[in-house]
């Protein structure tokens, strides 16, 4: 019974602890990438070619076979010289160990085991690209979580607001400013914000659940990550550095990014593979060796010894094959062709891999000047929404102005609050996509 209780309580203090835990983005990605199902797959796929370059290898070394065998024979045969049939029953058995070597592969080895670590280092390439793509999603995803948590508090402002407005306007009625009517609509007012703040905390949780799942986590409750500290400071000034030209992006990102040096490598793969079909146009030169005995017994006839059988019928071989290839119908002349379309169609799978990267850079950095522009507008569109909305506020507070009146231009003001949010994380993520491209962690803090 004690040791249910402190088991229990050790429980129940884990999970206190994870429920305090708040997750940095890079925490996110860090455990993210670490418990990805297809980062996890994409690392048995490194293992695997691994596993091909070490059998390639191997090939070189001589192999040991052993072989035996045993049988029993039954029959009769007719003796000549006496006309009459005799019984021959005999049993044997034989014994044979053997070596061969290749000497001579037409360079078909060096050239496989070239073109397996070739492979190796795409496979690898591939598992730092599957990681990158990953951290983005990761980062995408986080920053959304932050943004439906700055719109949930813009909603619960308006609501704050919108309830002060409430008391105002019944000390207005009171005082026979404004018809009870007036009274009735702020009302329905403040319901329609009550309902925002609820539509806000639905979604700010459902991007909760999203980003949670997104790592893998066995739940979300209890979950949540840290506020960074920069997005609430100058996020331009913070972030201008990273809107560079694309030309000078794409320098940078041709140099670094895996999936650009995955095709690469593969390239330079199948251009070892043609030598490998090549090398079928070249003669091969083995060397063999070969021990082998065996023991023979003939019913009813006196037999040897079995040891000296073994002994004195044992019989070795050393020799070298060369085989010269004439004619094949072709088969490697076409093995040839089609390893010269595989070099050619692999150049153009890079030559698109590049054109992608260059195409990505640049809207990533229209997006990114774009979205700058945007919430440069956007700051001063809330600055008049706010002046106006200020102007409003002291007419409604002294009963010259309607509730209509005083409603439009408070939803003016938070819809350009609500606005900016959006337009400031999308210039954040933007940013921190070329910081992507030129090989600089992603990290907000």
């Amino acid at each position: 019974m004690k040791r249910l209780v402190i088991i229990t309580t050790l429980l129940a203090l884990s999970i206190g602890i994870y429920a305090q835990k708040q997750w940095t983005l890079r925490q996110c990605i860090d455990y993210a990438i670490e418990n990805n199902i297809e980062i996890k797959q994409q690392e048995l796929q490194v293992k695997n070619s691994e596993l091909n370059l070490s059998t390639s290898k191997n090939s070189r070394l001589p192999n040991l076979n052993a072989d035996a065998s045993a049988g029993v024979n039954f029959g009769q045969y007719v003796d000549k010289s006496t006309n009459s049939a005799i019984t021959s029953n005999a049993s044997g058995a034989s014994l044979s160990i053997s070596t061969s070597i290749p000497i001579f592969t037409g360079f078909s080895i060096p050239n496989q085991i070239k073109r397996d670590k070739l492979e190796l280092q795409a496979a690898t390439e591939g598992l730092k690209k599957a990681k990158e793509n990953l951290e983005l999603q990761v980062t995408s995803y986080f920053l959304e979580v932050l943004f439906k948590k700055e719109i949930l508090k813009v909603y619960q402002d308006q609501v704050e607001l919108s309830k002060k407005q409430v008391l105002k306007t019944e000390d207005l009625v009171e005082a026979g400013k404004v018809p009870k009517s007036q009274l009735y609509d702020i009302k329905a007012e403040l319901a329609k914000h009550e309902l925002n703040v609820t539509t806000a905390q639905n979604n700010y949780d459902l991007n909760v659940l999203n980003l949670s799942q997104l790592l893998n986590l066995e739940t979300d409750k209890g979950f949540s990550i840290v506020e960074p500290s920069s997005i609430n400071g100058d996020v331009l000034a913070e972030n201008m550095s990273s809107i560079i030209p694309p030309d000078q992006i794409y320098q940078s990102a041709i140099e670094i990014k895996p999936h650009v040096k995955e095709a690469q490598y593969l390239v330079e793969s199948k251009k070892k593979s043609l030598k490998m079909a090549q090398a079928n146009y070249y003669p091969t030169l083995s060397f063999s060796a070969r021990y082998g005995t065996s023991v023979q017994r003939l019913y009813g006839s006196m037999n040897r010894d079995f040891s000296d059988q073994f002994k004195d019928n044992g019989s070795e071989y050393i020799g070298v094959s060369l085989s010269i290839p004439i004619f094949n119908r072709f088969q490697t002349r076409n093995r040839v062709r089609a390893a010269r379309l595989d070099i050619s169609n692999q150049q153009l799978q890079l030559d698109n891999v590049k054109l992608a990267l260059y195409k990505e850079i640049q809207q990533a950095y229209q997006s990114a000047t774009a979205a700058q522009a945007e919430y440069i507008s956007t700051e001063k569109a809330y600055e008049a929404a706010k002046e106006s909305f200020n102007y409003a506020d002291d007419r409604y507070s002294i009963g010259k102005s309607t509730v209509f009146e005083y409603s439009e231009a408070q939803t003016k003001l938070f819809s350009s609050k609500s606005e900016q949010i959006q337009a400031k994380y999308e210039f954040l993520f933007r940013a921190k996509i070329l910081d992507f491209y030129r090989g600089i962690e992603i990290d907000i803090r």
